[in-house]
């Protein structure tokens, strides 16, 4: 059963407040259940390090930075931020399935084409994952976690990372209206 309205054009979603609702509820539960926040930046580390030692162990046990995380034989892909975000995408396709709203497709402003839209997005995903590493830790991570805990850290990168989307969206706007 498809959940689009094809009178009015517009997809039926969850009502937004709910969704914060359950969204921090999610949250209190993980600081309650694992004693930890959110977050997803770590996972992608854990995936990066898992690559780097897989195809070059012996560079990777000499790095400062990759050294620490396989030390003493330690599995970096056995973290609960990997089954967090495992989850998330276990969970966004189930979501996707039962609303019906599964499928392959690329969505894009018309005044752009699919490949520059794809581009775009790897790019901006890159750069994110970037800032999340040099700013210790991403949305949910540093900025909401953060602020669940009442951290000027977690204020403070909520605002960077909303000011300068606001900002940037301006120049980047093209790319999806």
């Amino acid at each position: 059963m498809s959940h689009h309205n094809y009178i009015t054009g517009k997809t039926k979603y969850m009502n937004p407040y709910l969704a914060g609702v359950i969204l921090g509820l999610v949250l209190l539960l993980s600081f309650y259940l694992t004693g930890r926040g959110l977050g997803a930046s770590g996972a992608m580390k854990s995936v990066v390090v898992t690559t780097v030692e897989t195809v070059a162990h012996t560079k990777a046990e000499e790095s400062g930075f990759y050294g620490k995380y396989i030390a003493n034989g330690q599995n970096p892909m056995n973290s609960w931020l990997v089954f967090q975000v495992l989850g998330v995408v276990v969970g966004g396709f189930i979501s996707g399935a039962v609303s019906g709203r599964l499928s392959l497709k690329t969505e894009h402003s018309p005044n752009i084409t699919k490949k520059r839209r794809i581009v775009m997005a790897i790019l901006g995903g890159a750069l994110f994952g970037f800032g999340s590493q040099f700013g210790r830790g991403c949305t949910s991570g540093a900025a909401l976690s953060g602020m669940a805990t009442l951290s000027l850290a977690g204020f403070v990168t909520m605002v960077a990372i909303f000011g300068t989307a606001y900002v940037f969206a301006y120049f980047f706007r093209k790319n999806w209206i």
